[in-house]
Formats: C-alpha cells, sequence, structure tokens
C-alpha cells in the first residue's frame, strides 16, 4: 500500500481541471481582506472551515464568490497563482491547464487586464525557477448571459497569446451548454481551444451538446455519462478526454462517499479519465490527496495510477514531442 502511495506523489502529472480563484487559501484570503481592506464574512479560519460544508454546487459558489472579492490588484492575482505554483511543485504536477473565470472580477470593476497579467507573470516565474509547464484557459459564468461572454471573449483576444482556450464553469442546473453556441462558434473562429464543464449535475444532455454544439474538445467532469450507454460508447471510441475530480464530486454531494463514486467504472469502461483538484482549498485537497483517498477508497492498483498519470498527458495541449516525453518516462517507471 504504501509503494502505491509513494508513486502517487513521486509519479509526473499534468493536471487539467483546477480553477486558480478556487485555490485561494484561507490563510491568503485573509492575508488579501487585510492588504486591500476588504470586509470578509468571516471572522477566523474555523469560520471559513464551517463555512466550506456544502450541499450542492450552488452552495459553494455562493462561498467561492464571496473569497473572490478579495482578489483586487495584480499582485493578488500573482500571489494567488505562485501559491498554486508552489503547490503543483510539491505534488510533482509538472504541466498545468487552469482556469480563469474573467467574469468574476470584471463585474466588480476589475480590469481584464491585470488580472491575465498577474495569473501569466506568476507562471512565466514559476517556470524559470523549477521548470512547470502551464497553459491558461478563460471559462464564460454560464448562470451570466451571452451578451456578457461575448464582452469577455473581445477582451480576451487582446491576450492570445497568453490564453490558449475557452471553457464553460458556474451552475450547470437550467443553464445548457447551446446558450453559448454562437460565443464558441466565435472563440474557434478566433483559434482558441475549446473545453465545457458538463454532466457533472447536469444530465448526459448537456455533455452531448458540449460535444456538438460548443465542439468542445475535452470534457470538464463528465461523470453523469453513465447514463446514457451510446454516449459512453461514443467517448470510448474517440477516447474524448474527462477530467474528474473525485473530491469536488463529494463535497458537493454528487457522491455521497468517495467510495460510491464512479471513477473506477469511468475506467473499466474505457474511458480517458484523469484525476483533478477542481478547486482545491474549498474541496479538501489538491491532486496527490485526490489521488491518495481515491486509491484508498476505491482500491487503485499500480497500473491504475500510472493510465491516470498517463491520460492526463494524453489528455493535455501539449505538443506530441512533450506529451511523448512524459509518457514514457511513466512507462518506465518501476
Amino acid at each position: 500500500m504504501s509503494e502505491i502511495i509513494e508513486l502517487i506523489k513521486e509519479i509526473p502529472k499534468s493536471e487539467l481541471h483546477m480553477h486558480i480563484e478556487g485555490s485561494l487559501e484561507p490563510e491568503l484570503m485573509f492575508k488579501m481582506a487585510e492588504r486591500n481592506n476588504i470586509s470578509i464574512p468571516f471572522k477566523n479560519f474555523d469560520e471559513v472551515k464551517s463555512a466550506y460544508n456544502f450541499n450542492n454546487l450552488q452552495s459553494f459558489l455562493d462561498v467561492y464568490y464571496h473569497g473572490s472579492k478579495v482578489l483586487i490588484n495584480e499582485q493578488d492575482f500573482f500571489d494567488l497563482t505562485w501559491a498554486y505554483a508552489l503547490k503543483c511543485k510539491e505534488n510533482n504536477v509538472v504541466h498545468t491547464e487552469i482556469f480563469f473565470d474573467p467574469q468574476t472580477h470584471t463585474d466588480r470593476k476589475i480590469d481584464f487586464d491585470l488580472v491575465i497579467n498577474g495569473i501569466y507573470a506568476a507562471f512565466v516565474k514559476a517556470k524559470k525557477e523549477f521548470g512547470l509547464s502551464s497553459k491558461i484557459i478563460m471559462c464564460f459564468l454560464r448562470h451570466l448571459d451571452e451578451e456578457s461572454a461575448f464582452n469577455t471573449l473581445n477582451r480576451a483576444l487582446l491576450h492570445k497569446n497568453k490564453i490558449i482556450g475557452v471553457g464553460l464553469d458556474s451552475s450547470e442546473k437550467n443553464n445548457p451548454p447551446r446558450k453559448f453556441q454562437r460565443v464558441f462558434k466565435k472563440a474557434m473562429e478566433e483559434n482558441f481551444l475549446t473545453v465545457a464543464h458538463a454532466g457533472e449535475e447536469g444530465p448526459p444532455e448537456y455533455i452531448w451538446e458540449a460535444l456538438d454544439i460548443l465542439k468542445a474538445k475535452r470534457i470538464d467532469h463528465g461523470i453523469q455519462c453513465l447514463k446514457d450507454e451510446r454516449l459512453i460508447e461514443r467517448l470510448q471510441y474517440e477516447q474524448i478526454p474527462l477530467t474528474v475530480c473525485p473530491l469536488s464530486n463529494v463535497k458537493l454531494c454528487v457522491f455521497e462517499k468517495l467510495k460510491d463514486h464512479n471513477l473506477k467504472k469511468l475506467m473499466e469502461k474505457g474511458l480517458m479519465v484523469s484525476v483533478n483538484s477542481d478547486d482545491p482549498a474549498y474541496f479538501g485537497g489538491y491532486i496527490n490527496t485526490n489521488l491518495i483517498e481515491c486509491q484508498k477508497a476505491l482500491n487503485l492498483s499500480r497500473d491504475d495510477v500510472k493510465r491516470l498519470a498517463i491520460n492526463s498527458f494524453k489528455s493535455s495541449f501539449l505538443n506530441e514531442i512533450e506529451k511523448k516525453k512524459w509518457i514514457n518516462h511513466i512507462i518506465n517507471l518501476n
């Protein structure tokens, strides 16, 4: 058992589903609130932790948006991202493709440019100091309207050297992917890659829409796919990546316990699944913790762990040479 845990810690990984705002640890939240003279509805760490008892996606988002209010200046976004980059180093994540939610900030009159510039500068430093490879994906908030998404996309056009793709997140229920068909079409015309959250709480139909209407190259979550046999066949045949976030799914009550999670079933169906941390500051763990807890709850084998790590690179937007380098490294691990 301890050998598998050591393998999890040492194996190189690519993280593909992590919201940078969701890596805001309570300590940093309080530090920024004080620095920026922002009032937050928590008096101490204990109150923060008690607020982290969620019963669904929306209850989490309410707290998440409160926390994000402390992010004001470019330095805040740099510090936030740098703290996550250090977690990557600690977890042996050698490549990461993070999400950021500009509308969470621009709706508060925070300038789009300082958000992306702070995030990007931290990753430049991480690359220089310890070789972390990274890509940045901008997500549209699906509970907002199409016009807001178009405005956000237009701001992103000035930063195509920093942003490689667009995604879709926030409240899934009653916000189907088709709502953003025209925005994603425009994004693809501008050569942005496309991903989308679908099938977390929403039905398998949302996964179909993400694939066929938004032309998503990767599905974030996708765990509801097992309710649709035809969808499973397609995901398996086309090897469409699913970025699964086990601790998040338990914390948001999609599954009651980790042992109930369908990760192993998804793997048994031959699907291209990887394990990711989603919003680690809120959901109880970064990528190693997710993998270790899954190993314990689902009895993952060494081969399972290696396969998940290999899948994380296969599912990434790295070039084929970089993918092969890391995949071969993992294959050759004892």
